[in-house]
């Protein structure tokens, strides 16, 4: 496959614009700073990459500056990654740093956390300010972060169709005898030939009744002649996930795998011609349901059906917002992106998922990579 060129990396005036963003919100919502720890959304924020740790290393963001927070022993390292300029503020390994963020903090006002702050974090800041000064800041960051921008989109794009290259090599090597280890091995090589960061950021690979758990099984499995085949993985490019999955089978399918997979994949259509602007989340979720309901399947989580939410959204997680489930009332807006897999389960026989991924444009839903034809012919 021919690969278009590689798109550029999330840009420090991007980061910039995204910090603009959230001092615009954090004044909006009375907040006077903002907490990141070692998570995604340093990165989003900053371009940082730190690995969460017992010792607090993030960024207190305020309405007229950020403030990198950093052991002291670290400085060097950090002085070497890739960031935004801002001012570093160490703390040795006998004091606090919590003690250091409530003195930038300042007396008075909100400090909105990061979510994904581990809770020491919050019971050490909570002993030095006070936790009437400590709030959520989940629903702000994740809220900015949920809308992707055209360079984060193009990212993506990438990512998936990296991905989908690598399925293609790994079905041309399936035949009985295979090990699933030989699998994910050469799909972890093929993730790193191609330019994949760290090779497959996951790899599930099921054969046969395996298939019917939804994260597959644990232990050695060996591809036998007629067994149902599921591949599910993925890897990063500049931080962001792909995230494909094909079910399929070598040979002519059996009647009933043949008729299960066309269920599965009429579910997958419905949850993209659900997906319009303005639409809610579960009107998704509910539109994948109401196919197993129509072929006796189900109902709700029940099995054979589907047994997990429709989708969930991605970027710097694999796992982020938007979720594709019953409940969520969120309106899809542009440049939310999500999964689209409605597993379809029978308990101890096969399980399907075909798993694309949708971004909504501003005219409505896209593909980022082509639907599966056929339980045969899975690449579209």
């Amino acid at each position: 496959m021919q690969f278009p060129a590689k798109p550029a990396a999330i840009s420090d005036a991007e980061r910039q614009e995204r910090l603009q963003r959230l001092r615009v919100t954090m004044g909006e919502q009375g907040f006077s700073a903002v907490l990141l720890g070692s998570t995604e959304s340093l990165r989003y924020f900053t371009g940082l990459v730190w690995h969460q740790s017992e010792r607090l290393l993030g960024a207190l963001i305020t309405l007229d500056a950020l403030h990198y927070i950093v052991p002291g022993f670290e400085q060097s390292r950090v002085d070497t990654l890739p960031h935004i300029e801002g001012e570093v503020h160490l703390w040795q390994e006998e004091e606090s740093p919590s003690a250091l963020v409530a003195s930038l903090a300042g007396s008075s006002g909100l400090i909105a956390l990061d979510d994904a702050l581990p809770l020491f974090i919050y019971h050490s800041l909570a002993a030095k300010v006070g936790p009437d000064r400590l709030v959520d800041g989940g629903p702000v960051i994740r809220g900015l972060r949920l809308l992707k921008s055209s360079a984060e989109i193009a990212i993506i794009d990438y990512a998936m169709s990296l991905t989908l290259d690598v399925h293609k090599r790994a079905h041309a090597m399936m035949k009985p005898g295979v090990l699933t280890s030989d699998v994910v091995r050469f799909i972890d090589e093929q993730h790193r030939e191609l330019g994949g960061e760290g090779g497959s950021s996951f790899c599930i690979v099921s054969f046969g009744e395996a298939t019917s758990l939804p994260h597959g099984a644990d232990g050695e499995q060996t591809l036998q002649a007629g067994d149902v085949i599921l591949v599910d993985t993925g890897t990063r490019i500049d931080g962001y996930h792909s995230d494909l999955t094909r079910t399929y089978v070598m040979d002519e399918p059996s009647a009933d795998f043949a008729r299960a997979w066309a269920i599965e994949r009429e579910a997958q259509q419905a949850v993209f011609d659900a997906a319009q602007l303005g639409a809610p989340c579960e009107n998704l979720d509910a539109a994948a349901r109401a196919v197993m309901a129509r072929h006796g399947l189900g109902p709700d989580y029940a099995l054979p059906g589907l047994p997990h939410r429709a989708g969930h959204g991605l970027g710097l997680e694999i796992h982020e917002g938007p979720y594709i489930v019953r409940g969520n009332t969120q309106p899809l807006v542009a440049g939310m992106c999500f999964s689209n897999e409605p597993m379809l389960v029978y308990p101890q026989k096969f399980g399907i998922r075909l798993e694309d991924h949708i971004y909504m444009a501003a005219d409505g839903p896209r593909w980022f990579t082509q639907p599966a034809n056929s339980p045969v012919h899975p690449f579209g």
